[in-house]
């Protein structure tokens, strides 16, 4: 089952987007910070302990291909944002 959660980003709210997500069993927070250098979103995963488990760049996956976010980190799951949607997906 594939848990989908929007990324609605708030401009006047520092981190601008913010959500818990479900991954191997465990909850983490995750973010999205705008790098002025960059000129895009990166993604940020961290533990309960604040630890950061997984920071990078915010892909997006096009329809019909994934790109996966964290990818190494999670033995069971997946997350991934699709770009069309505007959604992150979390498996399971």
């Amino acid at each position: 089952m594939t848990t989908l959660v929007p990324l609605t980003i708030n401009t006047t709210i520092s981190p601008p987007f913010s959500a818990l997500f479900t991954l191997d069993g465990e909850v983490y927070s995750g973010s999205a910070l705008w790098n002025i250098t960059a000129q895009r979103f990166y993604f940020q995963l961290q533990d309960q302990g604040g630890n950061v488990v997984w920071n990078g760049a915010l892909v997006g996956s096009p329809t019909g291909f994934d790109i996966e976010l964290a990818p190494g980190v999670f033995t069971r799951s997946t997350i991934l944002y699709r770009e069309d949607t505007g959604n992150f997906e979390v498996t399971p």
